[in-house]
C-alpha cells in the first residue's frame, strides 16, 4: 500500500503523459514554451484570478512574492506555528522576522483570534513593523479567510495565502489560491496537484505585482533577458513538468477531488468514535493533502504507527516539531506554553494513507487495523 499512490495515477494517465512529454522532447523547448503558457492560463482560469506565474518550486513562489513586496529587515510576517518549515524560512531569507501564531485545534490552521492578539503584542513591543499575514491551507483545508481578512483590514496588513497543500480546496464559491493579495502553491509530487519533480506557482489579480514577479524569477530581467534591471533569481518551471501538470490538472478537476472526499467520507464512517478525525467546517471542501487523526498521547501515536508498519500500512507525522521548536529559531527563546495547541498537536497527530486511487479494500484495511489498535489500547 502506498501513502500517496503516484504510480496508480501515472498508469491511469500514462498515454497522455508520455505523449505530451515526448512532444517536449521532440520540440527541444525545455524552458518556457506552449506547455508552460497553457498551464499558466488554465491555472489562472481554474482559480479565478488574472495572473498565474509558474516557478521552480513552492518555496521560491513564497520568496518571490516577499521580494516583490519589498518585505525585509524590521518587518514582521505572521505565520502559523504548525506548518512546514518553508513558510517561515522564506521570511528569514528576505531578512524579515517570522512571528509565530498558534493554530486552531480542530482545523489545524492559524487561529484568527490569536492572530489579532499577536499583532497587538507586536505593535505594543515596538520592535518590528507588522506587514503581512501568511495563512497556510494545511492538509488541504482552507484557512478562515473571512476572519483573517477582517484582521488584515483592521491593521492594514497584506495577506499571502500559502496554498501549497490546499490547491483544489474551496470555500463557498471560491477556490484555493484566490484569497488574499496574492497566493502560492507547490507542485511537489505528493501535493494535491503535483508534478514529477519540483514546481510552484504564484496567483494574483495585481498587474504590477505579476510583472515584478515575472522579472524577479528570471534574474531580474527587463524587456529583454539580457537587460537585467534588478537583482533576481533563476526560478522557472520546466516544460516537461508543465506538460505533465496539464494532464494532471484535468484529472484533479474531473475526478480526483471527488475521489479524495469519497475516501474521507469512508474513513469517517469506518473509524471508531474514540479516534479524533479531521473536521471540515460547513461551506468548506478540502483537497485532502493529508487525512490526519489525533491520538490520546504521543506514546499511543508512536505505538499505532509501529503497529501499522508491522501490518504494511504506511503513515506519516506532520509535524514532529512546531516552528518555534525548530533549531534554526532557537535564538528566539520562545516557550511551548505560549503555543499550547501547536505543541500538543505535534505530539498526537498521525496522517493515514490518502489519495484518489485508494480502493474500498484499502480503506477498510487501514480502518480495520487502526480500530483494532485503538480498541486494544483502551
Amino acid at each position: 500500500m502506498e501513502f500517496r499512490d503516484l504510480k496508480a495515477q501515472y498508469l491511469k494517465y500514462r498515454n497522455e503523459i508520455d505523449s505530451l512529454t515526448q512532444d517536449v522532447m521532440k520540440s527541444a523547448v525545455f524552458i518556457g514554451g506552449e506547455h508552460v503558457r497553457k498551464l499558466e492560463s488554465s491555472l489562472a482560469t481554474y482559480v479565478g484570478v488574472n495572473h498565474c506565474i509558474t516557478c521552480a518550486n513552492g518555496t521560491d513562489a513564497l520568496y518571490l512574492v516577499l521580494r516583490a513586496w519589498g518585505i525585509g529587515k524590521g518587518d514582521a510576517v505572521f505565520v502559523p506555528n504548525f506548518t512546514f518549515f518553508a513558510s517561515a524560512e522564506v521570511v528569514s531569507m528576505v531578512g524579515a522576522t517570522p512571528v509565530f501564531v498558534d493554530v486552531d485545534y480542530f482545523t489545524f490552521n492559524i487561529d484568527a483570534k490569536k492572530l489579532e492578539s499577536t499583532i497587538k503584542k507586536t505593535i505594543d513591543e515596538g520592535i518590528l513593523s507588522p506587514k503581512l499575514i501568511m495563512p497556510v491551507d494545511l492538509f488541504g483545508l482552507l484557512a478562515d479567510y473571512d476572519s483573517i481578512e477582517l484582521v488584515a483590514e483592521e491593521y492594514n496588513l497584506k495577506i499571502l495565502e500559502d496554498g501549497a497543500q490546499g490547491f483544489g480546496a474551496t470555500y463557498k464559491d471560491r477556490r484555493a489560491c484566490s484569497f488574499g493579495d496574492a497566493a502560492t502553491t507547490s507542485f511537489f509530487p505528493a501535493k494535491p496537484l503535483g508534478c514529477y519533480g519540483d514546481g510552484g506557482a504564484i496567483f494574483t489579480n495585481d498587474d504590477e505585482l505579476a510583472g515584478l514577479i515575472r522579472s524577479y524569477k528570471v534574474h531580474g530581467k527587463g524587456e529583454d533577458k539580457y537587460d537585467n534591471i534588478r537583482i533576481g533569481v533563476n526560478s522557472r518551471l520546466d516544460s516537461i513538468q508543465a506538460a505533465i501538470l496539464n494532464v494532471k490538472l484535468k484529472a484533479l478537476i474531473n475526478h480526483e477531488l471527488d475521489d479524495v472526499n469519497r475516501v474521507y467520507d469512508s474513513y469517517n464512517e469506518l473509524l471508531v468514535e474514540k479516534i479524533e478525525k479531521p473536521i471540515i467546517p460547513e461551506c468548506y471542501r478540502s483537497s485532502f493533502a493529508q487525512y490526519t487523526i489525533k491520538l490520546k498521547s504521543q506514546k499511543q501515536r508512536e505505538d499505532l504507527q509501529l503497529f501499522l508498519k508491522q501490518n504494511d500500512i504506511p503513515s506519516m507525522i506532520y509535524y514532529k516539531k512546531t516552528m518555534h521548536q525548530q533549531t534554526a529559531y532557537a535564538d528566539m527563546n520562545l516557550k511551548d506554553e505560549d503555543f499550547p495547541v501547536s505543541t500538543d498537536l505535534c505530539k498526537r497527530v498521525l496522517s493515514l494513507p490518502m489519495h484518489p486511487y485508494m480502493t474500498k479494500d484499502d480503506i477498510e484495511r487501514v480502518a480495520h487495523y487502526v480500530n483494532m489498535f485503538v480498541g486494544k489500547s483502551n
